[in-house]
C-alpha cells in the first residue's frame, strides 16, 4: 500500500549513516516503496540490476525502470527509478529519493557526481542519503537542515589472523586487486579445494550473478572477489580474506585507506550472524591500529566533497572551459581534479575542425561537452578513446546529425561470436558495452530502440559464454559437487546401477562387483580424496546389504576358481587364503 503525504510542511531530509550490515539500503528501499514514486542512485551497475531486480519481484516489471549508462528499461508508467548515480534523470519528479554510497563524494574520479547530488538531488516529500559513518561532519557543514540517524551494525566483525590460502574456513571471499591476481587465487583453490566463484567490476551483471548464484548454492565454498564486492554487494560471506592491501586506483598504486579496508571486510557476516576478516597468500598481517578500526568501525571524517560546477557556461568554447574551473564558493567543497570527459574535451578544443563547429552553432558545443562524457569502459589508450569520440561528435554535427548505421552495424559484427578465452570474452563485453551506451543515448542513431535489443542480446550471449569460461577453468565440477555432497551427507544422492556403476549426486565414483569396488581415477590428490570420501558414504551401506544377502543364499550360490576365489553368483566375493584350497 502506498502512502500518501500532503504538500504541507518541508521536505524531509535523512542522512542515514554507519557501517555495513546495517540495512541502509533495504531501509531506503522499503521507504521508497511506501510512496506512490521514488528513485535511488546506487554506485554500481551491479547493485542496481540487483536493486531492480528485488523491487520487480515486490511490484511487477510494469512498475520499475532500471536506467544505468548501458542499459535503459522504463515501461510507460514506471514508478520507481533504480539508476546508477549518475545516470539519475533528475528532471523526473518523484515524491521520494535515495543516493546510496555517499561518502563516494570523496573520490577524486567521481566523488564530482555524488557531490552533486548530495547538494541537489531531492524527492517532493522525503529525500535519504546513505553512507558511512565518516560523513556525519562533512553532512552537518553542508546540510544543516538534515536528520543524521545512525545505525548500528547487526553482527560483530573480528579479526581472525593470516591463513593460508589453503586453510582458509568454507564460505570465504578473498579479496584481491588485479584480474592477474583473481585468476591466480582462483586457479589455486581449484586444485586445492574444489573450485571458486569469481567476481570483478567489469564482469556484466549476468555473469556476475550466474557466479554469486554458483557461491550461493554452496556447489563452491570460495569466492575470489576485486573490491567490487565492497559496495553493498549481498553474499552469504562468513570470511573476507584479503590477498593485499595496495591497490592501483587509477593514477598511483597506494595502500587502501583504512575506511576502504572496513568496506571491504564488512562484507563479512549476514544479518547477525558474526563475521571474520584475516589475511592471506602474499598479504602482510595488518597492525593492530588498523585491526582496531575496522572491528570498532572507528575512521577519520571525510573532511571535504569533490565538487565541480554543473552550472556550465554554453556561450563559446573558451567559456564552457573556464566555468569547468570555477572554484566552490562555500567551505566542505574542494574543486575537483580532471576527469575522463574534462580531459577529452581538453584534448579536442585545440582541433580546428572542432573549434569551427563549436564556434558557428551553440547547439554543436553541447554536443560536443555530450560526447565528452562517454565512457571507456575499453579501457584502451588515451588516444584511442580521443579518437572514437572525435568520431562520434563529428558524425552528430554533421548533416544526418547521427552516428552512421554502417559503423554500429560493423562493430556489432565483429563482436558477435562467442569463441575465445576468458580475456577475449572480458574484451568483447567491454566493447559491447561502449555500443549499448551509445545505442541508450536518446538520439545518437536513426533506430535506438533496435540497437538497444540487438547490444543487450549480445551481452546476455557473451556473458552466458564467459560464465561457462570460468566454471570450466576455475571450478572442478566433479570434486566440488562431490564434496559439497558430503558435506551434507543425509541429503545424499548416491545409487548402484545394474551394471555395477556407483554415482554420487550424478558423478561416477567406480564400480562395484559382488562386495569388490573398484574406485575411480581422480586427475588430481583432491578429486582422489573426494572419491574415496564419496564412495565410503556410497558403497559401505550397499556392501553391507549385500553381505547380508550374501550370508542367507544356499551353497548352490556359490562356487570357486582353481586359483582360490569364491564366487557368489558369478561375482568374486573372497578368496581362501593360507595354503592350498583343499
Amino acid at each position: 500500500m502506498s502512502a500518501r503525504f500532503s504538500d504541507a510542511g518541508p521536505p524531509k531530509l535523512t542522512a542515514v549513516l554507519g557501517p555495513t550490515n546495517t540495512g541502509k539500503t533495504h531501509l531506503a528501499v522499503e521507504r521508497m516503496l511506501g510512496h506512490a514514486s521514488g528513485m535511488i542512485g546506487l554506485p554500481l551497475r551491479l547493485l542496481a540490476r540487483e536493486i531492480y531486480d528485488r523491487i520487480v519481484k515486490l511490484r511487477g516489471a510494469p512498475c520499475v525502470a532500471l536506467i544505468t549508462g548501458e542499459e535503459k528499461i522504463v515501461p510507460p508508467r514506471a514508478q520507481y527509478f533504480v539508476c546508477t548515480v549518475e545516470a539519475m534523470p533528475l528532471s523526473r519528479q518523484v515524491e521520494f529519493l535515495a543516493v546510496d554510497e555517499i561518502q563516494l563524494c570523496a573520490d577524486p574520479e567521481r566523488g564530482h557526481v555524488f557531490t552533486h547530488r548530495l547538494l541537489h538531488a531531492r524527492g517532493r516529500f522525503e529525500t535519504m542519503l546513505l553512507g558511512a559513518g565518516t560523513m556525519a561532519p562533512l553532512v552537518r557543514a553542508l546540510l544543516p537542515d538534515a536528520e543524521i540517524v545512525t545505525r548500528e551494525r547487526f553482527s560483530r566483525l573480528t579479526y581472525s589472523g593470516p591463513k593460508k590460502l589453503t586453510r582458509l574456513p568454507r564460505r570465504s571471499a578473498v579479496v584481491a586487486f588485479s584480474a592477474d591476481q583473481v585468476y591466480a587465487i582462483a586457479e589455486l583453490i581449484r586444485r586445492q579445494r574444489g573450485g571458486a566463484a569469481v567476481v570483478m567490476g567489469s564482469l556484466s551483471p549476468r555473469t556476475r550473478n550466474a557466479q554469486v548464484a554458483l557461491y550461493q548454492s554452496g556447489e563452491v565454498d570460495f569466492l575470489v572477489a576485486t573490491d567490487a564486492i565492497g559496495m553493498g554487494l549481498n553474499m552469504d560471506v562468513d570470511h573476507v580474506a584479503f590477498a593485499g592491501l595496495r591497490k592501483f586506483d587509477g593514477r598511483r598504486t597506494r595502500f587502501l585507506h583504512p575506511s576502504e579496508v572496513g568496506q571491504i571486510a564488512g562484507r563479512a557476516g549476514r544479518f547477525t550472524r558474526d563475521g571474520t576478516f584475516g589475511a592471506t597468500g602474499d598479504c602482510e598481517d595488518m597492525d593492530a591500529d588498523l585491526i582496531e578500526a575496522v572491528e570498532e568501525h572507528r575512521f577519520d571524517a571525510i573532511a571535504g566533497a569533490e565538487w565541480r560546477n554543473a552550472d556550465l557556461d554554453f556561450g563559446s568554447l573558451p567559456r564552457l572551459l573556464k566555468s569547468l574551473t570555477t572554484p566552490p564558493g562555500r567551505p566542505g567543497l574542494k574543486l575537483a581534479g580532471e576527469a575522463l570527459d574534462e580531459k577529452t574535451l581538453h584534448a579536442l578544443s585545440d582541433e580546428p575542425v572542432v573549434i569551427e563547429r563549436c564556434a558557428r552553432d551553440r547547439a554543436a558545443l553541447a554536443r560536443l561537452w555530450d560526447v565528452c562524457q562517454t565512457p571507456d569502459f575499453r579501457k584502451t589508450s588515451g588516444e584511442e578513446h580521443i579518437r572514437l569520440v572525435r568520431e562520434f561528435f563529428g558524425w552528430l554535427t554533421s548533416r544526418d546529425r547521427k552516428v552512421p548505421e554502417d559503423w554500429i552495424a560493423g562493430q556489432y559484427r565483429h563482436l558477435d561470436r562467442t569463441d575465445g578465452e576468458i580475456d577475449t570474452l572480458a574484451a568483447r563485453l567491454a566493447s559491447v558495452r561502449t555500443l549499448a551506451y551509445v545505442a541508450n543515448r536518446p538520439d545518437w542513431l536513426a533506430d535506438p530502440g533496435a540497437w538497444q535489443g540487438r547490444t543487450r542480446a549480445l551481452e546476455d550471449r557473451l556473458s552466458d559464454t564467459l560464465h561457462e569460461k570460468l566454471m570450466a577453468r576455475f571450478v572442478d565440477r566433479r570434486t566440488s559437487v562431490l564434496m559439497r555432497a558430503l558435506n551434507v551427507r543425509g541429503d545424499l544422492l548416491a545409487g548402484v546401477g545394474g551394471d555395477g556403476a556407483v554415482t554420487v549426486e550424478g558423478q561416477y565414483v567406480g564400480k562395484l562387483a559382488g562386495v569388490a569396488f573398484q574406485p575411480a581415477q581422480g586427475a588430481s590428490v583432491l578429486e582422489e580424496k573426494a572419491l574415496r570420501a564419496a564412495a565410503v558414504a556410497a558403497v559401505a551401506p550397499e556392501i553391507a546389504k549385500r553381505l547380508g544377502q550374501l550370508a542367507a543364499e544356499p551353497d548352490a550360490a556359490f562356487g570357486f576358481t582353481p586359483e582360490g576365489l569364491v564366487l557368489w553368483r558369478g561375482e568374486a566375493a573372497g578368496a581362501v587364503a593360507g595354503g592350498t584350497p583343499f
